[in-house]
This record gives structure tokens, C-alpha cells and sequence, in this order.
């Protein structure tokens, strides 16, 4: 919008501090001829006079202006509280009779905002810090000069986690106007964690700290807590108090733990009546058996290992010397101890959480029967490994016990007697307990040679290794519901002795332990996910290669679908950017895991009800106004000069700075150098002329 306007301005030929003295000489002198009535007063004033214009030299301006439009922001709160019943629909109502008023005035800029969710979590927000609106602000305005904000109009539910105390924390002067969505006198019922762990012993109990809130005056409240989806318990907990319940994780991994009370018939949201949490379960000592058949060359490897892992608690006997050796010596007395058979196998046996033969063969030191409380105690849970040597080949190898049936693989009684190296199968080079070996990629691995392998036919169970000819070397197999594992060699010695450059003995040995002892991490069909700030990071593990969606579901019950791409064989990955805070379920299939991001608290959920105490402070000292979109009329809105009221009984106002650029100027002189000079020559020729008579 252009305009000109017209003005007399002064460019004096003299500085002002000559200007004054001659102005009080000229009135000195002329008050004194007008004291004596001296002749030709009246000319010597028009001399001076014109003298006195002519050195101030006055001019008609003439400025042609460009105005310069002000800004109005309006912003408008999409954030989780703003889903709560009817608000969303008041708050797009009120959008569009906000923004349709504020064009119709001249001359003014308006630029809306939506804070969501998603919009915090792109700037990486964390989630469950709230909601951030004059953070949106500051950044909307980064680039506005603060002489050009007109006036902030913010639309939502009062739910503000940012709002400064002060109009100097603003950072401008303008005013702020508040439309809530929601209702006056809101209540609701929430449950607060205080004590929440994430990590616990299995078979240990920990606490769970929380209390319920009510803005209703009620004493208490039933609150159920279920954990794996298990039969739920119910407490009765008092309104406002602590409470704590403890319970144990049975299982290693994660327990999803949730916590859920009752609903109100008049309940504002039902989201915070639940808290989720994920306990992560450790198992502790974890207690291997390790049975050496005899004293041999790779027994010490074994040891070893096993001893080195600080998670694991072992126990090892040695079959010293066999039964068949031609003495009359008793079996309990060869040993350095006395084989404790009944100690283990009948009385402790369920303690223990993996047993291992280590080139065992039937030689009578346990019983048939015990090896059948062997085989009861895998199929019930429990994990076995056989790792073989030449006389598993033989009828005395443990495949001709009622531990054979458990065996993914059965000798073919040959024994192979050649020098090999050992190469990953295409579902070991998948499985997590070799895929990420060192050296596995290598076309053969860099790893030594191995000289001795039992011959096994074909049978059940997942190929990891092979080896001589390329005869089945490492097997792992589920049996009922525990696990079995054969390692049909025992040359894993050279590796560890650095043979041709070893190679991976330990931790092959470690992994292979800890898959049989049901480590989460080494589950070879699973999905794993963890939080990075406000992204969900998602594995899914699988031995086949997989482009799969899975569901990623949020506390508010939200489900977004996320396609994971393939990545290193058996695995597939994929990232989501969320602006909840809460626990995340992942579901692929019949799989799921679970994901913590951000506060378990979220303030979001905190206090949800619609209200105007955290705004009133800084809507007040701008000089703006609350407005109540479901209780009052909308107010008008007009513009005003910043010194002027900025509010009023139904209206709010925008500042109207009146800006404007300068585009060219006009100057006419009002006094031209001729005409001052002619009036200044006539006056004083008229004045002595005068003085002449």
C-alpha cells in the first residue's frame, strides 16, 4: 500500500547555536524601536523577518511511502491432550473464524503454526517433555523484527509446558491471546509411577512404586497389575498415597509390567489410568555342569571358556579313570572325589541350567535312569550340549542312551581323519550365535585347520558349521521346551591354542552356551527395537530374509505400520520418529517387544485437564485476553496502536505499528534565495525611506 504525505521541513543555512543569538538580537532591536516609536519599525521587522526565513530555509516536503504489513501469529496446539473428546473439533472451529477475522483487517501479515507431536519430534524433541508452544514460537519469529509483531493468537487446551513467568521472558512485547479448548472444572483419574525399575533378578522380587490421583474426592481405587499378560491381581489403593507392590521376573528378558485403575463413569481420558513399564530380567549365576568323559586335550578349552564368562557358575567333574580298566578298584574310589550321581541328578538337578558331555561315553558311572531324568529335565525347559569325540562314533557313544532320541543328529560311525577348515552354512552365516564371528565373510574364514570329525547322517535341527567334506560340524535344535547342542568334534583346542591363526573358540563357545541357556540377545527369530532420543530403532531376526511391516503401537494406542528393509543376511531394519513418551510395543507377526522412549511420566498426561493457570501470568502482562471457545463467544478482533488498551470486553486487539519504507521525496522551498533577497533589499530601502521623512 503506497501513500504520500505532505510536510514543511526546516534545513537551516546556519547552525542553531548562530541561529538563536540572531533571533534574540532581531527581537532585542525591534522591541527597542518600538519603545523610541522610531520610523520604519514596521519595515525593519519585515527585513529581519525575511532574513531570518531565508537562513532558517523552510520547504514543502513531499514523502511517497510504502507501508510495511505487521505479523500476527497464530498458533495452534495439536499435541496428545488435544485428542481428548470434542477439543479437536472446537479448536479447528475456532482456527477458521480466527484466521477468516484477521484477514479482513489491512495492512497485516498472518502466519499460522501447528504444534504436534510429530512436528516436535522432527526438530528431535524428546518425547514427554510436554508441550512446547512458545518454543514453536521463538522459532516462528526467528527471522521477524520484534517492531512487527502485531499479536499472538494461541488455540488450545491451556496444557503449556514453556510458558514463561514473565513478559521478559517472552523476549517481545506484544500481546498474547489465549482461545482454550475444553471445559471449566475438568477432573480426572491418573495413575503416576514414582518408583518404576527397569532392571530386575529373576526370581528376585523388586518394588513398583506408584499412587493414583483423583481431582474427585474419592478414598480409594482398585488398580489391577498384570505382567506378561499373566492372571491379574487387584489392589485397593488409597487416593494421593505411595503405594508399593513387588513381584518377580520369571523369565530373562523383558516382562511387560502394566498397571491399570478403575475407570469413572465421567473419566476425561482413559490413557493415564494405565502406566506400562518394561523389566528387564537377569538371570543370575547361571550354573553350567561340565562332564569330562576323560582327561584330554580340549578339556582345558572348555574350562576355560566357561570359567571366564563372570555370568556363569561352574561345576566340573572328570571321569579320571574307566570302569573297564583290569583292576577291582571301586568306581568311587578312582576319582579324586567321589562322583556325587544322586547329588546331581536326583536332588539338584533342576538347578542347574545347562549340562554338557564332554567326550562321554557309557562306561556305567551314571545309571540309565539318571539319564533319563536328563532327558525329562530338557524336554521340561532345561538345555544339554554333546561335544563329541571319536567314541561317540562307537556303541558307547550317549546315542545309544535315551539321551539319542534328544540328538539332532546320529553317527554314522565314521570317524573322519583329515585335515579341514571349517565353513559357516547359509543359516549360520544368519544365526546370531556365529553370524557376527570374527572372520565368519571370509571365502574359506581365516581360521586353522581342523584334523578330526564325527560323521553324522542327516537328521533335525539347524546346521550353524560344517566341516570335513562338508559334513555337518555345529547343530542346535529345540527339544520340547528346552534345547540341545551338537558339536560334532574335539579339535575346537586347536583354535584356542593359536593354531594357523586359531580362531573364534571363546566366544563360539560362549554364544553357544548362552543360546542354550535362552539369552534374548541370541534369539535367532526375533525382534529387537531400542530408543534413540525420538526414534524407534527395529531388527527383526529371522534365518530366512524378510521385507516385512510390522506394527509399531503407542501408548495412546496409536499404530503406525513400519516396512523393514534387508539388511546383513537375517535381519531386516527400520526407524519411526515418535513424539509420544511411554512404552512402544513392536509387533511382527506372533512376535513383540517392547520399547521404552522418553519419560514415564509424560507431562502431557500429568495434569491433562483444559485450564488457564499456566497461561494467565504472561496473557496479563501482554496485555491480552483468555477466551473460553466452548463457554464464550469469540472475540473480535481489532487493530491498535501499541499505547492503547490491547484488550477488552469482547474483542482483542493487534498492534498496528504503522511501518512503513520511504520510496522518494519532493522538496519545494518555500522562501527561493530570489524572494528572500528582494524582500530583504525592499524592507530596508522602505525602512530608510521611512526614517528619511
Amino acid at each position: 500500500m503506497s501513500a504520500t504525505v505532505t510536510d514543511i521541513a526546516f534545513a537551516p543555512l546556519l547552525p542553531l547555536w548562530l541561529l538563536v543569538p540572531y533571533a534574540v538580537a532581531a527581537a532585542a532591536v525591534l522591541l527597542y524601536a518600538c519603545s523610541r516609536r522610531a520610523p520604519g519599525t514596521i519595515w525593519r521587522a519585515l527585513t529581519l523577518v525575511a532574513l531570518g526565513v531565508a537562513l532558517a530555509n523552510p520547504a514543502i516536503v513531499r514523502e511517497r511511502r510504502e507501508a510495511l504489513p505487521d505479523i500476527a501469529l497464530v498458533v495452534v496446539d495439536r499435541s496428545a491432550s488435544q485428542g481428548i473428546e470434542g477439543r479437536a473439533g472446537q479448536s479447528q472451529a475456532a482456527l477458521a473464524q480466527v484466521l477468516e477475522r484477521l484477514h479482513r483487517l489491512d495492512n497485516l501479515d498472518v502466519r499460522t503454526i501447528t504444534v504436534d507431536p510429530v512436528a516436535a519430534a522432527s526438530e528431535d524433541a524428546l518425547p514427554g517433555s510436554g508441550t512446547r508452544l512458545f518454543g514453536a514460537v521463538s522459532r516462528a519469529l526467528a527471522d521477524v523484527p520484534r517492531e512487527a509483531l502485531s499479536g499472538i493468537v494461541l488455540i488450545t487446551d491451556g496444557a503449556v509446558h514453556d510458558a514463561p513467568e514473565t513478559l521478559e521472558g517472552l523476549g517481545f512485547d506484544t500481546p498474547v491471546h489465549a482461545l482454550l479448548t475444553g471445559h471449566r472444572g475438568e477432573s480426572d483419574r491418573r495413575i503416576e509411577l514414582l518408583d518404576a525399575p527397569r532392571y530386575g533378578i529373576v526370581d528376585k522380587p523388586v518394588t513398583l512404586g506408584f499412587r493414583v490421583l483423583d481431582d474427585n474426592d474419592v478414598g480409594s481405587v482398585p488398580v489391577t497389575l498384570t505382567i506378561d499378560g499373566q492372571e491379574p491381581l487387584t489392589y485397593d489403593v488409597p487416593v494421593g498415597e505411595r503405594y508399593e507392590v513387588r513381584f518377580a521376573p520369571d523369565h530373562a528378558g523383558m516382562s511387560v509390567v502394566r498397571l491399570d485403575a478403575a475407570l469413572r463413569e465421567d473419566e476425561l481420558t482413559p490413557v493415564n489410568n494405565s502406566a506400562v513399564i518394561a523389566v528387564n530380567g537377569i538371570r543370575e549365576n547361571l550354573k553350567v555342569l561340565l562332564i569330562s568323559g576323560e582327561v584330554h586335550s580340549g578339556e582345558r578349552v572348555w574350562r576355560n571358556s566357561l570359567k571366564s564368562d563372570t555370568s556363569v557358575e561352574l561345576v566340573h567333574f572328570t571321569i579320571l579313570r574307566p570302569p573297564e580298566k583290569p583292576d577291582n578298584t571301586p568306581i568311587r574310589e578312582l576319582a579324586l572325589i567321589s562322583f556325587p550321581v544322586r547329588e546331581l541328578f536326583e536332588e539338584k538337578l533342576s538347578e542347574f541350567d545347562l549340562i554338557i558331555f564332554d567326550r562321554y561315553r557309557k562306561r556305567g558311572v551314571i545309571p540309565e535312569g539318571y539319564l533319563q531324568s536328563i532327558a525329562d529335565y530338557v524336554l521340561d525347559g532345561g538345555a544339554m550340549m554333546i561335544a563329541a569325540g571319536p567314541d561317540f562314533a562307537s556303541p558307547l557313544g550317549l546315542h545309544n542312551t535315551v539321551l539319542g532320541e534328544l540328538m539332532p543328529l546320529r553317527p554314522s560311525g565314521v570317524v573322519l581323519e583329515e585335515p579341514f577348515h571349517v565353513t559357516p552354512t547359509e543359516i549360520g552365516l544368519r544365526h546370531p550365535v556365529t553370524a557376527d564371528l570374527a572372520g565368519i565373510d571370509g571365502d574359506p574364514p581365516p581360521w586353522g585347520r581342523w584334523f578330526r570329525q564325527i560323521d553324522a547322517e542327516p537328521g533335525q535341527g539347524d546346521v550353524l558349521l560344517n566341516g570335513a567334506q562338508g559334513r555337518p560340524l555345529l547343530i542346535l535344535m529345540r527339544a520340547g521346551e528346552g534345547r540341545v547342542a551338537e558339536l560334532l568334534s574335539d579339535q575346537m583346542w586347536l583354535w584356542a591354542r593359536g593354531y594357523e591363526g586359531g580362531g573364534p573358540s571363546q566366544e563360539l563357545l560362549r554364544r553357544t552356551a548362552h543360546w542354550l541357556m535362552k539369552e534374548p540377545d541370541l534369539e535367532e527369530n526375533a525382534i529387537r527395537a531400542r530408543a534413540l532420543g525420538n526414534r524407534i530403532a527395529i531388527v527383526r531376526q529371522s534365518l530366512e530374509d524378510r521385507q516385512e511391516a510390522v506394527s509399531v503401537i503407542a501408548p495412546s494406542g496409536e499404530t503406525t505400520e513400519v516396512t523393514l528393509e534387508p539388511g546383513a543376511p537375517g535381519r531386516a531394519s527400520g526407524e519411526v520418529t515418535v513424539g509420544e513418551a511411554g512404552l512402544y510395543r513392536i509387533v511382527a507377526g506372533d512376535l513383540e517387544t517392547v520399547v521404552s522412549v522418553g519419560e514415564l511420566n509424560p507431562l502431557e498426561w500429568r495434569s491433562p485437564q483444559a485450564g488457564e493457570d499456566l497461561l494467565a501470568p504472561i496473557v496479563e502482562a501482554s496485555g491480552g485476553r483468555i477466551t473460553w471457545i466452548a463457554d464464550d463467544r469469540l472475540p473480535s478482533i481489532r487493530r491498535v496502536a501499541p499505547e492503547r488498551d490491547r484488550s477488552g470486553q469482547g474483542w482483542i486487539g493487534m498492534l498496528d505499528h504503522a511501518r512503513y519504507i520511504v520510496r522518494g521525496i519532493d522538496s519545494l522551498p518555500l522562501l527561493p534565495p530570489w524572494l528572500a533577497l528582494l524582500l530583504f533589499v525592499g524592507g530596508l530601502a522602505a525602512a530608510w525611506r521611512a526614517e528619511g521623512r
